[in-house]
């Protein structure tokens, strides 16, 4: 009997012990809330071009060479509605001249969306890089066919600009542009359209020393969105390689610094967040169709209006807003690499945190949590903080069908108006789980999505 006393006694002084002890795991009052910040950053690459490549290889030829006058480059590219078409080409005979679109490109559709199959040699132009002194073309003792080896020429530190604007002095005969080469697009199908730049058959120069033939040098194409990211009118050479083509006709250092930098841009919408109770599902349930509360319209088309409106209808909320404007932004917008959303809620144990946010320049792809959500407590009350990307996946949200990224012509970035594209009634589930045959990132590679308990 007294030993049992003694060892009833040593166990009440161990758990007193132990419940005045300041272990980090002291559990928390269940009634109590925790203030917590959530960061959304987008890490992924910005790439200036969608694609790029090398046009090197005349029609009918069998090795790379320059197009003689009646030959002819071919290439051909899937463009969206939002892209334009660039390319850099040097009139060779000649120093630092090429031929390229202005800062717009050349687009694939007209102003009503419909792909082009056309001559756009009215929106091509002859330009002096502004990298060497102008010589008589074919004459001058550094023209290409007359340098003694490439980069030989005077250096100028000029600016680029149209051949019709240079005013250095140095000034020569040079034929139309519509005269030398000729620029088609031709739509094939779908998305799909084949380049074509010719060098004409009448075309010649005419210098002191008699008539001589204009041949077109490899080139590097890039299919882009917004202002031509090759050069700048007005401005210095970039030093990417323009300067490569437009005095040598060598597209090797052009063509590696666009390989680089060619890849899709995934930005991430604006979203919702909401704090809900623990084993409900507000946004969705995985296998089974939208609920038609609005996340459609964040998967399609980044729009949280719906959603929001009906925030109070969601199951289990206990509260929830929108994210939409980057820090140090002015105003709402999409979450661009570097860039980072941040919102902040208070929750008490039991609760659970689901998000939605589009992942742009898809039909209906979504970042978002698990149906059921993140449990912002672990089972003895400690509030979650850290890195939770890894519990944030891509879902088809089902309500779309699916085409290729940044390129469909009902992805996001190239559809008409909203809600454009082929309508599907599918399940949200997995991106994992669709066989479309695209290709998405994984979600690490463009997110990092921390929580922190304040």
């Amino acid at each position: 009997m007294k030993n049992f006393k003694f060892i009833t006694l040593l166990s009440v002084i161990t758990l007193l012990a132990s419940c005045d002890s300041d272990d980090d795991n002291t559990i928390v009052n269940p009634s109590e809330t925790t203030n917590f910040t959530v960061s959304i950053e987008n890490i992924g690459s910005a790439y200036s071009f969608i694609d790029s490549g090398v046009f090197n290889t005349p029609v009918g030829d069998a090795s790379p060479g320059p197009a003689t006058p009646g030959k002819r480059y071919e290439f051909t590219v899937d463009a969206g509605r939002s892209q334009k078409l660039s390319f850099v080409t040097m009139l060779a005979a000649t120093n630092d001249l090429f031929f390229a679109p202005d800062g717009n490109g050349i687009a694939f559709y007209d102003d009503n969306g419909d792909p082009i199959s056309e001559d756009v040699t009215d929106q091509v132009y002859l330009w002096d890089a502004g990298t060497e002194v102008n010589e008589e073309p074919a004459v001058g003792p550094n023209t290409v066919g007359m340098q003694s080896g490439p980069d030989t020429g005077e250096v100028e530190n000029g600016n680029v600009l149209k051949i019709a604007d240079v005013t250095n002095g140095f000034m020569f005969d040079y034929p139309a542009v519509n005269e030398i080469i000729s620029v088609s697009i031709t739509h094939e199908d779908g998305t799909l359209f084949t380049v074509s730049i010719e060098d004409l058959t009448t075309a010649s120069l005419e210098t002191s020393a008699g008539s001589s033939v204009a041949p077109l040098s490899p080139g590097v194409y890039v299919i882009h969105g917004g202002e031509n990211p090759l050069f700048t009118e007005g401005q210095a050479d970039y030093g990417q390689g323009v300067e490569a083509i437009a005095e040598d006709g060598n597209a090797a250092p052009l063509s590696d610094y666009t390989a680089d930098n060619t890849g899709v841009t995934y930005p991430s919408s604006p979203g919702i967040f909401v704090v809900h109770e623990g084993n409900t599902m507000p946004l969705f349930t995985s296998g089974v169709t939208d609920y038609d509360l609005g996340l459609e319209h964040i998967a399609e088309d980044g729009n949280t209006a719906v959603l929001a409106d009906n925030l109070s209808a969601l199951e289990g909320q206990i509260s929830g807003a929108v994210f939409n404007t980057v820090e140090g932004g002015n105003g709402p917008g999409p979450l661009l690499p570097g860039n980072t959303y941040t919102f902040s809620f208070t929750a008490e144990a039991g609760n659970s945190l689901s998000f939605a946010s589009m992942l742009a320049a898809t039909n209906d792809v979504l970042f978002a949590t698990q149906d059921k959500g993140i449990e912002l407590f672990s089972a003895d009350g400690t509030p979650l903080s850290g890195d939770i990307t890894n519990e944030v996946y891509l879902w088809d949200a089902g309500t779309e069908v699916n085409e290729q990224p940044a390129i469909g012509p009902n992805t996001v970035t190239n559809q008409l108006a909203a809600d454009t594209g082929m309508v599907e009634t599918e399940p949200v589930q997995l991106l994992s789980n669709v066989n479309d045959g695209y290709d998405y990132p994984s979600v690490n590679t463009v997110l990092k999505i921390t929580i922190t308990a304040n």
